[in-house]
This record gives structure tokens, C-alpha cells and sequence, in this order.
């Protein structure tokens, strides 16, 4: 063996090499490595992708580590799988159990609907988003504090049966059809239970509140003459038809269809459902047509029972169909500056307006296309859709904050621009929602750029220390921000933009997403 000697300017020559090339052997792992933390203090970045420049406004992106493995999709991914985490840290350390955080104050933030401050709204609505995005670690707290702890009898106010139907039923349906779990089953039966005195009204459709200590039910006095609201006794067939065709209870479903049949029985407004039915007999009290508040989700539901039926619930079709046809002939309107959009009815007057709720109609009738057998609907509607997704992105674009307001309106002077008070954003998830739809339906690249724009102007205006806040004014952000950490943020908005970038987690083709996303299986 031969004995090497060096002198000191060698040595120090080795060293050198060695650690230039220990350097270099680092940065090609970190870059190679899809789980790399990419939030680090590096500031604001420009970055160049695919010819294409993104603005990086969120405060700590890492820039060089964003690109991982030439899959720019996936790190995108990767980004709201952050924004989620801090969003459930923060409800987990200052709101743990209680309906949603109050992330200014960092404390619980409770509404009446849920029945009372211990009903865990933001964790039932929260655990198949973390299941979906493969956070196991914050899936499994979920799990186990709802299987330790989750009861009814804490439900000791009022509830909604709309919210608890979408939220708590079709949240747990959602999870028993992702993990099999038979407890999730059962807790969704018990919430439904507790609300089924709901349909023991004169006409069988069911009242707006259910009190569960005294089994009291009642409307909302604020509507004239407390009325039914459309999408509220419409909202509910998704989760009470699976849940029969999992227990083989066939009531539940049954309730849901006597329900449809009342609704769809009534008179028409101009061939269309009005927002408000007698409480005594179920005819529309009111000519007020509206896809906003009061009627969205009636319109979904119907679409959506034919598509989870795996297409056999014709009843469901023809009903949608028809209103799919009347909505397209009347309700919707060009704007001078050419922006598509839908008006609103009352008592025969248009209404030049459109509310972030009503976005939710790109994701329907882009849904309707993909699934249309007629080569001539498919292009129209898929047309309607996209060119209506681009009037509910522009709603954000032509904001300070690139966030969208509650209602935009349409004049001889601007188009999607609000004119009243209605400018704040509350983290809603509509306006992502639809382009989610356009981005998996048209397979064009440009709709997922629009949700990462959206994905980080939400970063950079409503990520605080604790989790993250709505906007009061999306004109003027300083005015001040809303301190509620909904649920329906982990629920819907994260969770749609996380599909959007990754791919093959829930194909269209096998689920349907009740109106808080949570995905349900066709069957």
C-alpha cells in the first residue's frame, strides 16, 4: 500500500473540492425532493414557468424549491396542503372541538345553526379534506376526537337542517365512503335521525330549524310569512339517498323524493322555481327567481341526483333539464362591455346583478356539458360555463386584494365591479369551485393558473398568525378583516384548489360532490 503524503496548500485545495461538491450533491436532493418544506423567509419572488410569469405575493415561498421534479402541478399541491395544515393548526390549538375559530382573537366561534359551541363543525368538515390530501398525522387527531367524542346530545340550541344535512351528514357520508369506517355511518344516521321531525309539517316539506331538546321545529321569522326556502328543503337528496342505499332504510330517501315531487307539483314562476313556498301548502309565495342565496344548491341537487344515481333517476333529469333551459333562455344577459352573466328575477324585473353564491353555476352547467349525449348542447353549454367562469374570475381580478366580493354588478359604466355594500369576501369557495370544474372538464391550462392566483392572493390577504381571516372590503383591505375562520374554508375552498393540481385523487367519473364538497359515490 502506497502512503500519500499532502502538503498544507494541498490539503486545504481537498477540502475545498470536497465541500463544493458536498454543496452541490445537498441542493440536488433538496430540489429532487417533493416533500422539501417550501415555505421559508426568502420574500417576494417572480418566477418564470412554462414561458409563463407568477407573481409569488405570499411573504415566505421559497422559490428555488418550489420547482420539484419539473411536476409544477404537484408543488402547487404541495402549497395548499401548507395553507391547510396552518389553517387546522391553528383551529387545533385555540378552537379544538368548538364549530369554527375566531382567528383574530384566537379563540371558538360559534353560530346557531350548529346547535350549540361543542358541535365540532370545522372538524367534520375538515377530516376527508385532510384524508384527501393524505394528511394522515391531522386525519387521525380528527378521527379520534370525534370517535371519542362526538354526540348529539351536545346539540342543546337550534338547528339548521340544511347546514347539519350538509355539513355534518354529508360530511361523515363522505368519510365512511373514503375510510369503510362503520362509526362515521352511524354518527351520519344519528344527525339525520335527530332531524327527520323536520318533514312532519302540513305540506311534507321540511321546516328550516329542528330545536333537538323538544323535538320543536319551525321557519325563520325573518322570511315572509316564515316560509319554506327552496334550497334549504331542496339541498338535502344527495346525503339522505346515500344514506338509505347504505343502511337499506329506504324513509330517508323516500322523505327527500315526497319533498322533490311538492316542490316540482307547484305552479311555476316563468317555468322556474321560486325562492319561497307556503308553509301551508308549498306554493311559491313570492316571483323572486334567484341562482344566488335562497336558490343555488336546489339546481345542483337535481343535476347531481341524476349523475350519483350512475344516471337512472330520470325524474331528477327532466326536472333539471327543463329549468337547465329556461334558466339559459332567461336569465342569462351580455353586458355592454361583453361579460356573460346571470340576472336575478323579482316580480318580472331584472336585477343586473350576480353574487359570488351564483358562481356555483360554472361547476353545473360544465358538469352538464361533459355528461350532454347532444354534440350541439355540449358546445353551447360548455360555453355558457367557461364564459361565465371568466365573468366570476374577473369579479377577483378587478379588486386590490384579487379576491372576489359577496355581489358584483352590471351597468352602462363597469361590469363586475360591487356598487352597494356587499365587498367582502368571506373565504368562499364558488368562484374556485367553477374553475376547478373548467380545469378537470376542458383539460385548458389557463383555469388552473386562475385558481393559483387565487390560491395566493388568499395567502397574501387572509393568512394571519392563527389560521386565516376574511376581508371586509376587497377595494380597500385596510378597513379591516372578519374574524371567522369558516368551515366550509377547509372544507370546500382548500379542497378545491388542492384538486385542482392534483391529479387522479377523485375522479368525476366514480364521485359527486354535495354542496360542501364532500365527495359521494356513485351507485
Amino acid at each position: 500500500m502506497r502512503t500519500v503524503y499532502f502538503n498544507r496548500k494541498s490539503l486545504f485545495l481537498l477540502l475545498v473540492v470536497i465541500g463544493i461538491s458536498v454543496l452541490c450533491i445537498i441542493t440536488i436532493l433538496n430540489s429532487n425532493n417533493n416533500s422539501n418544506n417550501i415555505f421559508e423567509n426568502k420574500g417576494n419572488n417572480n418566477i418564470l414557468i412554462n414561458n409563463e410569469n407568477f407573481q409569488f405575493n405570499v411573504k415566505d415561498v421559497n422559490a428555488r424549491k418550489l420547482l420539484t421534479n419539473n411536476n409544477i402541478d404537484n408543488d402547487k399541491a404541495i402549497f395548499i396542503k401548507k395553507m391547510m395544515k396552518h389553517a387546522w393548526d391553528g383551529y387545533k390549538k385555540y378552537a379544538w372541538g368548538a364549530n369554527e375559530l375566531n382567528s383574530i382573537q384566537k379563540m371558538a366561534s360559534s353560530q346557531e345553526i350548529f346547535g350549540g359551541p361543542r358541535m365540532p363543525a370545522t372538524i367534520v368538515d375538515a377530516a376527508d379534506t385532510l384524508f384527501i390530501m393524505d394528511m394522515m398525522e391531522e386525519y387521525k387527531e380528527a378521527e379520534e376526537y370525534l370517535l371519542k367524542n362526538f354526540k348529539m346530545s351536545d346539540a342543546i340550541r337550534s338547528l339548521s337542517v340544511f347546514e347539519m344535512t350538509i355539513r355534518f351528514v354529508g360530511g361523515f357520508l363522505s368519510l365512511f365512503a373514503l375510510t369503510g369506517k362503520e362509526f362515521y355511518k352511524t354518527f351520519a344516521k344519528n344527525v339525520t335521525d335527530t332531524l327527520l321531525v323536520s318533514f312532519n309539517s302540513p305540506t311534507g316539506l321540511p321546516y328550516n330549524i329542528v330545536a333537538p331538546k323538544d323535538n320543536r321545529t319551525m321557519n325563520y321569522g325573518w322570511v315572509t310569512n316564515s316560509a319554506h326556502i327552496l334550497a334549504d328543503v331542496g339541498t338535502l337528496h344527495l346525503e339522505f339517498d346515500y344514506l338509505s342505499h347504505i343502511t337499506g332504510d329506504p324513509n330517508y330517501r323516500e322523505k327527500v323524493i315526497n319533498a322533490r315531487n311538492i316542490i316540482d307539483k307547484q305552479k311555476k314562476i316563468d317555468n322556474l322555481y321560486g325562492l319561497y313556498l307556503s308553509k301551508d301548502d308549498g306554493h311559491f309565495i313570492t316571483r323572486e327567481v334567484s341562482l344566488g342565496a335562497m336558490g343555488d344548491s336546489f339546481y345542483e341537487y337535481l343535476l347531481k341526483e341524476w349523475l350519483i344515481s350512475d344516471k337512472k333517476d330520470n325524474i331528477a333529469y327532466e326536472m333539471y333539464k327543463k329549468a337547465s333551459i329556461n334558466i339559459r333562455k332567461k336569465m342569462i344577459i351580455k353586458s355592454n362591455g361583453n361579460f356573460t352573466y346571470l340576472i336575478e328575477l323579482k316580480n318580472g324585473k331584472i336585477l343586473n346583478k350576480m353574487s359570488h353564491l351564483s358562481c356555483f353555476a360554472v361547476g353545473m352547467f360544465a358538469l352538464e356539458a361533459y355528461h350532454s349525449t347532444d354534440e350541439n348542447d355540449k358546445k353551447e353549454i360548455m360555453e355558457l360555463a367557461e364564459e361565465l367562469g371568466y365573468t366570476c374570475y374577473q369579479s377577483y381580478k378587478r379588486s386590490k386584494t384579487g379576491l372576489g366580493p359577496e355581489m358584483f354588478h352590471f351597468d352602462s359604466n363597469q361590469d363586475a365591479i360591487s356598487l352597494s355594500g356587499e365587498v367582502q369576501y368571506f373565504l368562499r369557495p364558488e368562484v374556485i369551485e367553477g374553475i376547478y370544474y373548467l380545469a378537470k372538464l376542458t383539460g385548458k391550462d389557463k383555469y388552473k393558473q386562475w385558481n393559483w392566483e387565487i390560491a395566493q392572493n388568499i395567502e397574501k390577504w387572509c393568512r394571519n398568525e392563527a389560521g386565516y381571516q376574511g376581508i371586509k372590503n376587497v377595494y380597500n383591505p385596510e378597513i379591516g378583516f372578519d374574524s371567522t375562520q369558516q368551515s366550509f374554508f377547509l372544507a370546500e375552498t382548500l379542497k378545491y384548489l388542492y384538486l385542482t393540481f392534483a391529479d387522479n385523487k377523485i375522479s368525476l367519473n366514480k364521485w359527486v360532490f354535495n354542496t360542501e364538497a364532500h365527495p359521494l359515490p356513485i351507485h
